[in-house]
């Protein structure tokens, strides 16, 4: 019976170990966002391990994370830049009309094209990276898919992006113990309603080898390309 319990294949310890792997990639990603511009291809590179976590795939966590840094880093980089871009301009959008633009019906209704714009841009910034690791395509139909997927899969976009608000709540006020995670803890949980998602995507291929590395949407001279 003991000897069952201490079994690395336990459910228990499969469990403890998923959430030392989460530990270990957010640390890495700490590390790896301190230049900042960095932060796209170490996002994606966290996203590779932990939608592999989801999947109970075994692997090597360093290996995974820095495979990843390394190979999506240009594409990854140059979707931060954007999204980064995009961000302030509406973050600033945001804090005019609320703090500074006078109280109107026009200033009323610029504040709720501005939130519902908001939405948008945190329902595609959560699905933009785990895209591009787990996905082949170019920079502009990453994004496009980002969006075209939020709005398709609204459900679990709207649960996703609830679960990231509750992790983030209770690691500030309730168990602060969660912020050791970091944000591969909120990378980790969205794993799992993400693989569900890109599983409708993935080709019904008899080797599970291939499944991962088909392109979303590849236009047609894209079509055998491959890559993650």
């Amino acid at each position: 019976m003991l000897a069952g319990f201490f079994n690395y294949d336990n459910p228990v310890w499969r469990f403890i170990g998923k959430f030392w792997d989460v530990l270990v990639v957010n640390l890495l990603w700490v590390i790896c966002s301190v230049p900042v511009f960095t932060i796209g291809a170490s996002t994606t590179a966290m996203y590779y391990v932990t939608l592999k976590l989801a999947r109970d795939e075994d692997g090597y966590t360093f290996r995974s994370f820095f495979k990843s840094f390394k190979e999506n880093f240009k594409q990854a980089t140059a979707i931060w830049l954007i999204f980064l871009a995009a961000g302030a301009v509406l973050g600033f959008d945001l804090y005019y009309f609320f703090r500074i633009a006078e109280a109107s019906g026009f200033r009323t209704v610029m504040i709720s094209v501005f939130l519902a714009m908001a939405f948008v841009f945190l329902a595609m910034f959560t699905y933009v990276f785990p895209l591009q690791a787990r996905f082949y395509n170019p920079v502009k139909r990453t994004i496009f898919n980002a969006f075209f997927m939020a709005i398709r899969h609204l459900f679990q976009t709207i649960g996703m992006l609830a679960a990231d608000g509750v992790i983030l709540f209770l690691s500030v006020t309730y168990i602060p113990q969660l912020s050791i995670f970091g944000v591969a803890l909120i990378a980790f949980f969205n794993s799992y309603m993400l693989n569900s998602v890109f599983s409708k995507y993935m080709p019904k291929q008899e080797d599970p080898a291939d499944m991962e590395m088909r392109p979303l949407f590849a236009d047609e001279e894209e079509k055998g390309r491959f890559d993650k």
